[in-house]
């Protein structure tokens, strides 16, 4: 076919999947054709999956980037109605694993390859994967067509994401084919712009900090931070803060005091 992959959106709209998940087939001839990410168990969803991968030879195999329900909520039922495996990082991560991917690994996908990339962050068994002759990254939610991902702890983690992204700056990548949202064709530029992000917002955490010796709640950070944000929206700001944070303290910069209280030490 013409086009190396074919994308399908879930009918899983909402605040955080923005219109929803774009489930990639992709692939075919004698290996068959690889689906990313089904989204939803909507009947029509799986069939038009279903129908993509018939074009291409058929549906041997599910790859999963992360183990969140927008991702794989169609995945039990499109194995049972095609009897084939499930692939992730982790049966952790992902319990209706069949098999587990190392980072690294090789997947046939048609005259090309894809290669399975373990980038922690989003969640600690996130996985991209690289179509390596097209440099197509379907990223999963490393990074959104458009605005930032949430990094949420215990699942996310700061410092493991910064370095994901980081490790993806030194691929020679022609586009990233995101879960959410269109496709980004200046990936290095995009990159550069979700560090220097993320490396800002730390920056304003810790100046809030160093205003109070003694200490701050991570509400008060939040409220000083995102004074100009929906404060509804600021449950959801409030993980990101706290993925900061616990950066922070890992890096020996901030402390946490109390139930709720930080402080800046350096």
């Amino acid at each position: 076919m013409s086009e190396p992959f074919t994308t399908i959106l879930a009918p899983n709209a909402s605040i955080m999947t923005g219109a929803g998940t774009n489930t990639i087939v992709l692939g075919g001839g004698i290996e068959g054709a690889t689906v990313i990410d089904p989204g939803s168990a909507d009947k029509q969803h799986l069939e038009a999956i279903i129908s993509a991968g018939e074009e291409r030879g058929g549906i041997r195999r599910i790859l999963i980037t992360h183990g969140h329900p927008d991702h794989l909520d169609g995945a039990e039922e499109l194995r049972r109605m095609l009897h084939i495996y499930i692939y992730a990082f982790s049966r952790d991560g992902v319990s209706c694993a069949d098999e587990e991917l190392q980072d690294g690994v090789i997947i046939p996908a048609g005259d090309d390859t894809l290669r399975a990339i373990h980038t922690p962050g989003h969640r600690f068994d996130h996985l991209c994967f690289l179509l390596e002759k097209e440099r197509i990254l379907f990223g999963g939610d490393l990074l959104a067509g458009t605005g930032t991902v949430v990094i949420a702890p215990p699942e996310g983690d700061m410092l493991d994401y910064l370095q994901s992204l980081q490790r993806l700056q030194k691929l020679d990548l022609a586009a990233i084919v995101p879960a959410h949202g269109p496709r980004i064709p200046n990936p290095q530029k995009r990159l550069s712009m979700y560090i220097e992000h993320r490396l800002e917002r730390e920056q304003q955490i810790l100046n809030t900090l160093q205003q109070y010796p003694a200490g701050i709640s991570l509400t008060a950070i939040v409220d000083q931070i995102y004074r100009d944000v929906d404060p509804q929206l600021h449950p959801i700001a409030a993980q990101s803060v706290t993925a900061h944070l616990l950066k922070l303290e890992r890096e020996g910069r901030v402390q946490h005091i109390d139930s709720e209280g930080w402080r800046f030490l350096s």
